[in-house]
């Protein structure tokens, strides 16, 4: 097994205002809910549970020039996270109300600043990472037209300096607005494609986790679909498809743990273990995501 290596972690920072709700969404009146205000963002969220497992990596985004933006760079940094997050004084730092319940959750979204993510913050990035070995892309970034440039000269930028990649799927609807024939052309020969089951039905159509995972093969190199509590499958082009299980946990917020799914296993990757060895990691740091409150690890 190889040292820790370096993960450049691409993608949007921004405030949850998180709501665990006591039960049903009373759509119309009024919940009781558990309601706290934390940082979030599928890219920082990964980057903070990597930093968390003992992985370098580091963070490019984009905040606005306001108390939110300072805060949150303030959290990721203590958190072990190195930011290559730009300040911008036209856009806000962004914000998404998050509704979590009954092992499910729902985001309303405004993406603000991390919309003004540019090429050049992913080639500064870079330059001064010269230790990297891999690039993690949120899909974010390729699913608003005003972050796409970014996102897709992220992927060619990497592969130029001999990263291995990886892109998380990220949302199913603004993923079915695309198009799964646009997405899989953005993102075709990376080496990794993260999908939950809902992405990976947009992206394969309505067949089993393993048959999505290996029709997905066609574009990018390896394929993990997560399943949530029923566990994963990891299918590679010309190779083994290997499926796992987790142990249950009980589910306090299922906010952020695909994204800590998604350092579990890229910090086990890098280091050069296999599918099998990766995806029970993976699985084993998204149960301590969905054991607590909030999309990051408690420090």
């Amino acid at each position: 097994m190889i040292g820790a290596a370096r993960i450049i972690a691409v993608g949007d920072i921004v405030t949850d205002v998180l709501a665990v709700l006591s039960g049903p969404l009373a759509t119309g009146s009024d919940t009781p809910a558990a309601i706290r205000l934390t940082g979030g963002g599928q890219a920082a969220n990964t980057a903070a549970w990597l930093a968390s497992r003992g992985n370098p990596v580091t963070l490019v985004a984009v905040v606005g020039d306001d108390d939110a933006g300072r805060a949150r760079v303030a959290e990721l940094t203590a958190a072990g996270v190195d930011c290559a997050v730009r300040r911008c004084d036209d856009a806000p730092t962004g914000t998404v109300i998050v509704l979590a319940g009954a092992g499910e959750r729902t985001m309303i979204s405004e993406r603000g600043a991390n919309l003004r993510l540019a090429p050049a913050d992913l080639d500064a990035a870079l330059d001064g990472a010269p230790d990297a070995r891999h690039l993690h892309l949120s899909a974010y970034t390729l699913l608003d037209a005003d972050s796409r440039d970014a996102g897709r000269h992220a992927l060619a930028a990497a592969r130029k300096r001999g990263l291995t990649t990886s892109v998380d799927a990220a949302s199913a609807e603004p993923l079915r607005q695309v198009g799964a024939a646009a997405f899989l052309d953005w993102v075709r020969d990376a080496d990794l494609l993260l999908a939950n089951a809902d992405e990976a039905e947009v992206l394969a159509g309505p067949e089993t986790a393993r048959a999505q995972a290996e029709a997905l093969t066609g574009s990018v190199r390896h394929v993990v679909v997560k399943r949530g509590g029923d566990g994963a499958v990891w299918a590679s082009r010309g190779g083994p498809t290997v499926e796992s299980v987790v142990r249950r946990v009980r589910v306090v917020d299922p906010t952020g743990a695909g994204d800590a799914f998604a350092a579990g296993l890229l910090g086990a990757w890098t280091r050069g273990l296999g599918p099998g060895e990766a995806l029970g990691l993976a699985g084993e740091v998204g149960g301590l995501a969905v054991s607590s409150v909030g999309a990051r690890p408690v420090l």
